[in-house]
């Protein structure tokens, strides 16, 4: 999908990064209507938006914070709320946790099972240090993340990663997207006893489902907190600024169909894993939404953070290994928010503003002012919900766009293609 028009409605903000050492800021004013727009406080300057239907909150990237060596320990006391569970050794992946009450998890059994798979990540470059998560996604020590958790360390900077038992080994970049805010990275010297973790569908997963985070939250490595899928396909817009070789800053924009959920996810969670109860992957947290606050100042969880689904996450980094570089599925459209009739109701959409030409869109006949409602059957209610939805594919998907013309809802179907380099 065109890009070029793509962020219509972006709300840009800026703000740091939460620095290692850094005093807690005082807490900052909010803007008119209770609400305002910030980061948690880094390095690198960076702004973003999140809609969450009418309310709009900024998806604050979780990452950064001081570090602190806080390990799990297994007591070995069984769960005083969940039924009996079983764990089952996987080859090769950690293990997959049979739970005997669903609807009452034994979360005991997650951690034990998942925590080896995440690791902590500190990154210092001449501007500063921070810190984040990440998963393991192999035995040859590839470990997945969020772009801005190591992007910075690009050419002049040290990747520190320590795993759950406590030993550290540097790191490199292999290869990063910022436009889904995805890296991999991979251990030098990786040991032989390297855990990696055990991947779910996110394609399953239903709104209530309970889930767990794991991560480094302000550099308190080994965190778990619970929480449910508080909702799907969750349109989450972020803006990242970063220097380029000319000395330039150039904003690359990250548009995530979101998890989201109402487990505590707080600056230092980033890259790290969003499990299901069988100890499954099914996203990669990347932010959180902030009430109140200003640029420069930093606000924790609230109870709604964001992940990057796992099957997104996992096309992106299998290409990241095997090429250091990333495709992305392309539309060839550029879109505005709108509202449009839909028999006796209004309802919100994405209007088209251009169809390129060459494009999959101008293949399968989209026109200027349709305006397209779903994907997929996944409902579309902006232009950002349409990036998010498109961004989610994979080029040389087919989609069924459903749209309205002249009063009148219609299919068309859609064989996506890979986008361009000049493509915005």
């Amino acid at each position: 999908m065109s890009m070029a028009t793509d962020n219509t409605q972006q709300i840009p903000t800026a703000g740091e990064y939460y620095q290692q050492g850094a005093p807690t800021p005082p807490a900052p004013p909010t803007a008119p209507g209770g609400s305002s727009f910030q980061k948690p406080p880094r390095r690198e300057r960076r702004g973003f938006a999140g809609t969450v239907g009418v309310a709009l909150l900024a998806a604050v990237l979780a990452s950064g914070g001081t570090y602190a060596v806080t390990q799990l320990t297994d007591t070995g006391a069984p769960s005083t709320t969940a039924s009996a569970s079983t764990t089952t050794q996987n080859q090769g992946t950690s293990p997959t946790v049979v739970q005997g009450n669903a609807t009452a998890p034994d979360w005991t059994a997650v951690a034990k099972a998942v925590s080896p798979s995440v690791v902590s990540i500190d990154v210092t470059t001449q501007q500063g240090s921070g810190a984040g998560s990440g998963v393991i996604l192999d035995n040859n020590g590839h470990v997945l993340t969020n772009n801005h958790v190591v992007g910075d360390a690009t050419g002049n900077g040290a990747i520190a990663v320590t795993l759950a038992d406590g030993r550290t080994f540097e790191a490199t970049i292999v290869g990063t997207d910022p436009s889904t805010d995805l890296a991999v990275i991979k251990l030098a010297s990786a040991p032989s006893d390297l855990t990696p973790i055990s991947l779910g569908d996110s394609t399953v997963l239903k709104v209530g489902d309970p889930v767990m985070a794991v991560g480094n939250p302000l550099g308190l490595s080994g965190t778990v907190t619970t929480g449910i899928v508080s909702a799907l396909n969750r349109p989450v817009s972020t803006s990242e600024a970063s220097p380029s070789p000319n000395g330039q800053t150039s904003t690359d924009t990250v548009v995530t169909n979101a998890i989201q959920t109402s487990a505590a996810i707080n600056p230092g969670n980033s890259g790290g894993a969003l499990v299901n109860a069988q100890g499954e992957l099914i996203g990669i947290n990347s932010s959180i939404a902030s009430l109140g606050g200003s640029q420069g100042s930093q606000s924790g969880n609230i109870g709604i953070g964001f992940a990057i689904p796992v099957k997104e996450a996992q096309s992106i980094a299998d290409q990241l290994i095997k090429t250091g570089q990333a495709q992305h599925a392309f539309l060839g459209v550029s879109a505005k928010d709108t509202t449009v009739k839909d028999g006796a109701a209004q309802r919100a959409g994405a209007q088209i503003a251009s169809v390129s030409d060459g494009t999959p869109a101008a293949a399968a006949g989209l026109k200027t002012g349709d305006v397209i409602i779903a994907v997929d059957g996944q409902p579309i209610d902006s232009s950002t919900a349409l990036v998010a939805q498109i961004r989610a594919m994979t080029a040389g998907d087919k989609a069924t766009v459903t749209l309205i013309r002249d009063g009148a809802r219609q299919d068309v179907q859609v064989t996506l293609a890979v986008k361009p380099a000049t493509a915005n």
